[in-house]
């Protein structure tokens, strides 16, 4: 069953309190997402460990309720 964006939104601010998301249906199925997710949480972490970071809050949902995550992270200026 695909996963609505709300949802996405709803997790990823549960674990990450203080992002800032958009959240974008690529494909218009509610499978293929694209995400850009800003918190001070990232800051002077890499990319790899700010996408672990998403992909924690999302729990394990990745590859399953949600196929695919284009995801783009930063740390507020």
């Amino acid at each position: 069953m695909p996963m609505e964006q709300s949802e996405i939104e709803r997790l990823i601010k549960e674990g990450i309190p203080d992002a800032k998301i958009q959240i974008t249906d690529l494909a218009g199925d509610k499978d293929h997402y694209a995400a850009i997710v800003i918190s001070s949480e990232f800051t002077g972490k890499t990319k790899l460990q700010q996408h672990q970071i998403v992909y924690k809050a999302l729990g394990g949902n990745m590859g399953g309720q949600l196929h695919a995550l284009q995801l783009t992270t930063y740390a507020p200026k």
